[in-house]
């Protein structure tokens, strides 16, 4: 069965990026992409992935802008109201542009992934959206030991949810990672009730 997995990462303070859209608090830190919770075995079981348009950009200028070449070899959809031509062409990728309910795309993404699980990349205001939606089905989260004061948050919008999320934590080295799976009918926490404070109305 499909799931639908948030798998990203955050500073100790909830920001997914620092003031400037950069991940270079990120980048710097040492990860074990083999260790528990590791990226190599999480990507090879996704078969379809969506991202908002800032996290789109951010691939174009950090790997094709470098003369890299397209990171996935799996379908992407990108969440965006600008025109996609508007976007530089990228050669080899197979990314589909699309706007409105997430519900919608969401049955394209199953569709898509077969008996793979789908990953929301983010962003946070995304990720929010899925959440909401009851479309997420868990969340695995690497906190840096980093604080950035402001940035993207984790999850922008409050949770409507009165369970929080039951935490299941992997030694690795830093960052840390945790993995939720949400109480049945419940959203996930914002990013305030992760660091032990309830979220506000």
């Amino acid at each position: 069965m499909t799931r639908t997995h948030y798998y990203t990462a955050t500073s100790l303070d909830g920001f997914l990026a620092d003031a400037n859209d950069s991940l270079d608090w990120l980048l710097s830190q040492d990860v074990d992409d083999e260790g528990p919770f590791g990226y190599k075995e999480f990507i090879a079981g996704v078969g379809a992935m969506v991202m908002g348009a800032t996290t789109y950009d951010w691939v174009l200028t950090n790997h094709i802008g470098k003369g890299e070449p397209w990171p996935y070899e799996i379908p992407a959809w990108v969440m965006t109201h600008r025109d996609p031509g508007s976007f530089a062409d990228v050669p080899g990728a197979d990314v589909r542009f699309a706007a409105g309910d997430v519900r919608a795309v969401h049955a394209a993404l199953t569709e898509a992934a077969g008996d793979r699980d789908v990953w929301v990349v983010g962003g946070g205001d995304l990720a929010a959206q899925f959440a909401l939606a009851g479309l997420l089905d868990d969340l695995t989260v690497s906190i840096a030991p980093v604080t950035l004061g402001a940035g993207r948050p984790l999850f922008p919008a409050p949770s409507t949810s009165a369970s929080p999320p039951r935490p299941a934590t992997a030694p690795s080295s830093a960052p840390t990672t945790k993995s939720w799976a949400p109480a049945p009918g419940s959203s996930p926490p914002c990013a305030k009730e992760r660091r032990g404070h309830a979220c506000p109305v």
